[in-house]
């Protein structure tokens, strides 16, 4: 049972994109108490990540750019806009966990951090604080009543489901959370813009971490993690083929960035390690390096109506667009789980993100924190390879 319900006070969270826009526009149609609030969550001038850096000087002001787009939506649909700062809340429980987790040699998710913490958190209390009875975003994803309590559902429009981004969404915070773009794809958003004629109509969809956007992810995490230079190592002949400029910047599976050439590639990276500062790598031909059959995620919050008692075979993406992966999930413990994938899945990354999915329910996700092949942990079977070759 999908929710619906008429003349309720509501926060929107008012980015400057087109789809917070159409989300705070269906809703005002529906006869709600509409209030449209854009939030602040990184100063870029306390937090220097520009290092007087002229690209990125220029790009800093994207933010103060979304603030007056998300003042022309308010005004063009007649909403009044607020705005808050969540600057320190962000430090402190969003970029500091994404510094530390890189430090650790993890691949983190900071957006998913961003809904927990921010969006769904100090943002929701603050709705509250002021009175609002709901509030909402425009994330693609469903909010339904079922069987007593609410959960969590895939979009219409699988092409855009957002669902594996707010897998750590706390649970008790569906009650007051709409997703109005649930039920409609992303041309109808944009065909509904244009219609309005609102200045963001054709606006690009932002792209990379939340606090970033579309900056040099390199240069500007050397700006908090500093660049040593290493040794890149080919796994088919454990020699020397090139340096890296910082072992932290690299993920699993990743081909492209590399700076290594020549006849043994093309190349992707297998694994690193943090401690000797070394990238391992390998070329297509000993793909096999990339796939598990096994992974333990932490940290598990989950979402579903219902416990599981032994184990439940389900799906699971291992990060966002991917397909999904029919995996047997079985509880360690409250917050741990593992998931179990015979069929094997290439490069699933410790610090990213495991989402459970039954067809269209989100289940719930977590932090994958150690992946398995034949029962044996991936990083020791590398180190073992290392010692004997």
């Amino acid at each position: 049972m999908s929710i619906f319900i008429k003349n309720m006070k509501i926060l929107v969270g008012l980015s400057g994109g087109v789809d917070s826009a159409i989300a705070a526009y269906l809703l005002k149609q529906q006869g709600h108490d509409v209030t449209c609030c854009f939030m602040r969550n990184w100063d870029s001038m306390t937090n220097n990540d520009t290092l007087g850096n002229p690209t990125l000087d220029n790009e800093i002001c994207s933010q103060e750019m979304d603030y007056l787009d998300a003042l022309s939506v308010a005004d063009s649909l007649g909403l009044k806009l607020l705005r808050i700062d969540f600057i320190k809340e962000y430090w402190d429980y969003v970029f500091q966990s994404f510094l530390n987790d890189y430090k650790r040699g993890y691949t983190p998710n900071p957006d998913i951090l961003c809904n927990k913490y921010i969006k769904f958190h100090s943002f929701l209390d603050y709705a509250k604080k002021l009175g609002f009875e709901y509030m909402a975003t425009g994330h693609y994803a469903k909010v339904s009543y079922e069987n007593g309590s609410y959960v969590m559902k895939k979009a219409y429009d699988l092409n855009k489901d957002q669902s594996y981004f707010l897998s750590q969404v706390p649970k008790e915070a569906l009650s007051k959370t709409l997703f109005p773009l649930g039920e409609i794809d992303k041309h109808e958003v944009r065909r509904i813009a244009s219609e309005l004629k609102l200045s963001i109509a054709k606006k690009k969809d932002s792209t990379g971490i939340c606090f970033i956007g579309e900056r040099h992810f390199r240069e500007f995490l050397s700006n908090y993690l500093p660049m040593k230079p290493g040794d890149i190592i080919d796994l088919s002949t454990c020699k020397v083929i090139g340096r890296h400029q910082g072992v932290l910047y690299y993920t699993t599976g990743q081909r492209k960035g590399l700076g290594i050439g020549g006849s043994g590639g093309p190349y992707f990276v297998v694994d690193k390690d943090v401690y000797k500062n070394e990238l391992y790598v390998a070329n297509e031909k000993d793909e096999q390096w990339l796939y598990s059959d096994q992974c333990i995620v932490k940290d598990v919050n989950w979402l579903a109506n219902f416990k599981v008692e032994r184990s439940l075979k389900c799906q699971a993406k291992f990060r966002y667009r991917q397909q999904d992966n029919d995996v047997e999930l079985s509880f360690i413990d409250e917050t741990t789980v593992l998931l179990s994938y015979p069929q094997k899945v290439k490069a699933v990354t410790l610090g990213q993100q495991a989402v459970f999915y039954l067809d269209d329910l989100v289940l719930g996700g977590g932090v994958i924190s150690q992946v398995f092949l034949h029962g044996q942990d991936k990083k020791e079977i590398l180190t073992q390879y290392l010692k004997d070759r």
